[in-house]
Order: C-alpha cells, then sequence, then structure tokens
C-alpha cells in the first residue's frame, strides 16, 4: 500500500498551529470533513472516542489517530506538522509534533490496519522524520510521505 493512494497535498498542514490536542483534532477533523465530505463533527467524534481508548501518540512525537466512518468511500489521511508541539497524553510523555489522521470506511478491515502499518513504519524511519520536520512545504512533505519505506534501514 503506498501512501500516495491515501493523501495528496490538499490534505497536508504543513506549518499548524494548535494550542492543545483537543484544538489540533477539530483542525484535523475540520480538513478531513472539506476532503472527505463527512461533516466535521462526525469526524472529530470518532477520533475522540478513539482516542478515549487510549492516546494514539506513538512516541518520538508522532500520533496516528484513526477512526472508521460510515459514508467515507475510501482510506483516507490528513497530515499536520505543527509549529509548536502539544501534549497528546502520549506513551513516552513526549508532545507531538507530526500527526497522521486516517479515516476508513467502517467495512475497511485488514486494509485500516495495512495503512496504519504503512504510516507507522515510514514515521518510525529517523531521517524522514528528521526531513518533515525541517520543511514546511506541503509537496516536499506529500513527496516525503509518499516515499517508499527505506530499504536500508539497520
Amino acid at each position: 500500500m503506498d501512501l500516495s493512494d491515501l493523501i495528496d497535498v490538499s490534505a497536508i498542514m504543513p506549518a499548524l498551529k494548535a494550542n492543545s490536542k483537543k484544538q489540533l483534532l477539530q483542525l484535523l477533523a475540520e480538513r478531513a470533513a472539506t476532503i472527505s465530505g463527512i461533516p466535521e463533527r462526525e469526524v472529530f467524534d470518532i477520533i475522540l472516542q478513539r482516542e478515549r481508548l487510549g492516546s494514539t501518540g506513538v512516541g518520538n512525537g508522532i500520533a496516528i489517530p484513526h477512526g472508521k466512518l460510515p459514508g467515507v468511500k475510501r482510506i483516507a489521511g490528513v497530515f499536520a506538522r505543527l509549529e509548536t508541539p502539544v501534549d497528546f497524553e502520549s506513551l513516552d510523555d513526549q508532545p507531538v509534533d507530526l500527526v497522521f489522521l486516517l479515516l476508513a470506511p467502517e467495512g475497511a478491515g485488514a486494509d485500516h490496519l495495512k495503512a496504519l502499518s504503512r504510516i507507522a513504519r515510514l514515521l518510525r524511519d529517523a531521517d524522514t522524520v528528521a526531513k518533515i520536520r525541517g520543511t514546511r512545504d506541503a509537496n516536499a512533505i506529500l513527496a516525503l510521505l509518499s516515499q517508499a519505506p527505506a530499504s536500508h534501514a539497520a
């Protein structure tokens, strides 16, 4: 699964300003609503519901909030690079500055899990993450997110 199938440049927020986890999730839901046509409130509610089960802050300043929604036609993502990290109740207690929101159709099953795995794998690559953190250009971020996973990983 290629991430370029899940996200395009209109879904990238390269210099987002948010003061809290809640505000960050609201801004992501707003952008996701624009892209998916799903009402912003529904997107926000499903993400918040998932966060109540446990933070999707996976560590190293990265979070991958996600949810399944009726009405979503295909798996789609929104990516944000924050100007200032926010507390996300992450597993490692580090504030988050890179967030990949993933929305999937209710019946996505294994495809949803494959997409989450692909995102997590890409964002574990220290070089890629450093390059993303070093740019405010949406097209550059899209190119980094769309690259094949590093085969030179030790």
